[in-house]
């Protein structure tokens, strides 16, 4: 299937840089589209960004800008907030969801290894691969109050004798509640001590439904099925979420088994009940990018082991990928309405894109597709 137009987003260049000359669009991961607003992350950041539509479009291109930058320190209490030189731990924020006021996110709770570096050598690379770290804030699922006419992240919102505030699932710099339960857990807990390039642990997906949250893993991939974990979240307090028993024996989440062919899950999206699912390599490698729909995925009445043929292909996805591993890969989705009525389409965004997609030092292409 060819793409039906493209979405230009356009960042402020003042706010675009992370370090040296990557930008922020260098490392997209995360996407929702709420009204005339487009959310996205940078997997390396402690930011969320806000675009804007912008008026008309030019040869089908609709183009977002006004760019806004919210620090999630300033809205959320975090393990590890910003060191006062300024230096950050990355939150690798790799899903977004809106629903019922909240902006919903989580990070990847995977630990990463150290890569070689060409210049240097051998004895110091093969160190390298020895350096596993932890970083505190990517173990957070969380959300966070949205005004709803001016799209500001707030602490707390009061609306009609209500409270809305932002909370995070209970947690410390090393893990957090739901680390905490899976470490027993005979599918995954042997994978929380692996890295997450490595086939290890690692979250990328998240679509919630009512007070369900859907987490789609990257890894493990078990003899070739990927893994969606389901959680029921209340509130501990005003500031903390925990997590209610939903799985057989009282466990606080329940596993599905999904044959994605190998695959592992970039992203999850959902449309009524059903789950869209961006599929892509688990290991650092070019390889297929697909979008599966699992029916009714968003409203499972037990746990559950879905073979392929149940879950239909949406789309394959063509990109530029070339040799190198991890070059232009789709890392988000999410549905959009061209005209603030129902969603008709796929926004795909895509990690470490590839030149034809780059508008100057401050702009990026995303892809549209029509929603079968």
């Amino acid at each position: 299937m060819n793409r039906t137009g493209t979405v230009v987003l356009e960042f402020d260049p003042h706010l675009n840089k992370l370090r040296k000359d990557k930008k922020l669009w260098d490392g997209l991961s995360a996407v929702v589209q709420i009204g005339d607003r487009l959310w996205v992350a940078n997997d390396e950041a402690l930011s969320l960004e806000r675009l804007s539509r912008q008026p008309g479009t030019l040869d089908g291109e609709i183009r977002y800008a006004d760019h806004r930058q919210f620090p999630l320190h300033e809205v959320l209490p975090l393990p590890m907030p910003p060191a006062a030189d300024g230096k950050i731990a990355e939150a690798d924020v790799e899903g977004l969801d809106y629903q019922d006021g909240y902006l919903w996110l989580v990070g990847s709770h995977s630990l990463k290894r150290s890569q070689p570096d060409e210049d240097d050598s051998v004895e110091r690379n093969v160190e390298r691969l020895t350096d596993v770290k932890r970083d505190g804030n990517r173990f957070l699922l969380a959300r966070i109050p949205l005004e709803p006419h001016s799209q500001e992240l707030e602490c707390v919102i009061e609306q009609g004798g209500h409270s809305r505030t932002a909370a995070r699932l209970a947690g410390d710099e090393k893990t957090n509640e739901l680390t905490r339960v899976l470490a027993g857990d005979e599918h995954l807990g042997p994978f929380l001590a692996v890295p997450g390039k490595d086939n290890g642990f690692d979250i990328e997906g998240l679509a919630v439904a009512g007070d369900r949250v859907f987490l789609g893993l990257r890894g493990p991939v078990l003899r070739g099925w990927a893994v969606v974990l389901e959680l029921a979240i209340a509130e501990q307090d005003a500031s903390t979420l925990t997590l209610k028993p939903i799985g057989p024996e009282g466990r606080p989440y329940r596993k599905h088994f999904l044959d994605l062919q190998g695959l592992g899950i970039r992203d999850l999206c959902r449309q009524g009940s059903d789950l869209l699912i961006l599929a892509g390599p688990t290991l650092a490698l070019a390889g297929p990018l697909t979008i599966f729909r699992w029916p009714s995925g968003a409203r499972p009445e037990r746990e559950s082991l879905v073979f392929n043929a149940a879950l239909p292909t949406v789309l394959e996805l063509l990109t530029d990928a070339g040799p190198k591993a991890g070059q232009e890969q789709a890392e988000g989705l999410t549905l959009f309405g061209l005209d603030r009525g129902e969603a008709t389409n796929m926004l795909v965004i895509y990690d470490s894109p590839a030149p034809r997609r780059r508008r100057g030092t401050r702009a990026v292409e995303a892809d549209l597709f029509v929603l079968p």
